[in-house]
C-alpha cells in the first residue's frame, strides 16, 4: 500500500531520534557529519538502529541523510560518487531493516535543511544568506539521488525559515516521490521569525506535498502548530518533536528537563496529524509508548520474524 493510501486509513507512527539510538549502542557522534558518518563507517549500526525502532512500533523509518550532502562529505575526502552511493545506502538499510518485522513499514528519506551540513546549529536559525535560487541548487543534486533509491517519501525536515521552504519545493518537483514539509519553530514562529501561517500557506497547493508540520522543536509548540498546518493546508500534519530538551550548538550538547510525553500523542492526531512520532532525544521506548497510544493502547510493535 502506498503511503498517502496508509494516511487516509490511520495514523502512522514515525521513529524517533536516529542519533539518540546510535548514541545509546555507544556510539561517537561528535565530528560534523553526525550520524551520516556511520553510513560509510558502521552502516550495519545504522540498519540496527533502524530495527530498534520499528520493533518499537514505529511504521516509518528515517534515513540516516539528515546530514549527508555533497558538500560535506567532500570536506571529509569522499568524491561525489561515494557520496552518491551513500544517500541510496542510506535508504536501502533502512528498508532492510523493515524486513524483520511482519507487517508493512515504509521508509522516509530524510533531507535536512542546509544550516544540518554546517554543523553549527544554524538550522535553528535559518536565514543563512542565501538565495532561494541558491538553496534550490544546493538541494537538488541530493534529493534527485535520494529519490533514484525509491523511498516512500522525502522527508524535508527541520526546516527554520521560509526561504529555504520555497527552495526545497521547488527542488523536490518532478522527482516522482511524495514529500513532507516540516518546520523547526518557537512558540508560534519558524526559527527565523516568520509567522506559520505564512510558512504552511507555501505548501498548500504543492502537489508534491503529502504533509506539512513541525519536527524537532519542543512538544508544547507542537499542540498549536499542527491543527494550524492542518487548516491552512487542508494535508494531514506531521509531528515529530524533541524531547523538550534545548541544543547548545557551542558546546554540541543537549540542555534542560526532557518532557516528551506519549500522552500528547492523541491530541495531534485530533487536531489533524497523521504522522506522529519523536526527534532528536525520543528513544524506542518512547516510540512503543506513542504506538501504544495511538492504538488504543495495546501498540503493535512485532519482534522479528
Amino acid at each position: 500500500m502506498k503511503l498517502a493510501d496508509a494516511l487516509t486509513r490511520r495514523p502512522l507512527v514515525l521513529d524517533g531520534g536516529l542519533s539518540n539510538q546510535l548514541e545509546a549502542a555507544g556510539h561517537d557522534l561528535s565530528d560534523a557529519l553526525w550520524s551520516a558518518r556511520l553510513l560509510a563507517d558502521e552502516p550495519e549500526a545504522i540498519a540496527a538502529a533502524h530495527r530498534a525502532y520499528y520493533e518499537a512500533g514505529a511504521d516509518i523509518a528515517t534515513t540516516a541523510s539528515y546530514q549527508a550532502t555533497f558538500e560535506g562529505f567532500a570536506k571529509h575526502g569522499i568524491d561525489a560518487l561515494s557520496t552518491a552511493e551513500l544517500l541510496r545506502l542510506s535508504v536501502e538499510l533502512a528498508r532492510e531493516a523493515g524486513t524483520y518485522v511482519r507487517r508493512q513499514v515504509w521508509v522516509a528519506a530524510s533531507a535536512g535543511p542546509y544550516g544540518a551540513m554546517l554543523a553549527d546549529g544554524s538550522e535553528y536559525r535559518g536565514r543563512y544568506g542565501l538565495t532561494v535560487a541558491e538553496l534550490e541548487r544546493f538541494h537538488r543534486p541530493r534529493l534527485e539521488v535520494l529519490a533514484d533509491a525509491e523511498p516512500d517519501v522525502i522527508a524535508l525536515e527541520t526546516v527554520p525559515d521560509t526561504d529555504e521552504a520555497r527552495a526545497l519545493l521547488r527542488a523536490v518537483r518532478g522527482l516522482g516521490v511524495p514529500a513532507w514539509l516540516s518546520y523547526t519553530v518557537s512558540g508560534g514562529y519558524t526559527r527565523a521569525g516568520q509567522p506559520l501561517t505564512e510558512a504552511f500557506a507555501l505548501a498548500a497547493d504543492a502537489e508534491e506535498i503529502l504533509a506539512v508540520g513541525v519536527n524537532c522543536c519542543d512538544p508544547q509548540d507542537a499542540d498549536a502548530a499542527v491543527r494550524l498546518a492542518a487548516r491552512i493546508t487542508g494535508k494531514p500534519a506531521v509531528a515529530y518533536p524533541n524531547s523538550g530538551e534545548t541544543w547548545d550548538a557551542a558546546a554540541r550538547a543537549w540542555r534542560g528537563p526532557a518532557h516528551f510525553t506519549a500522552g500528547r500523542v492523541t491530541g495531534w492526531r485530533d487536531a489533524g496529524a497523521r504522522l506522529i512520532g519523536g526527534c532528536c532525544r525520543v528513544g524506542p521506548e518512547s516510540i512503543a509508548q506513542v504506538a501504544a497510544e495511538l492504538s488504543g493502547g495495546e501498540g503493535h510493535g512485532e519482534g522479528p520474524q
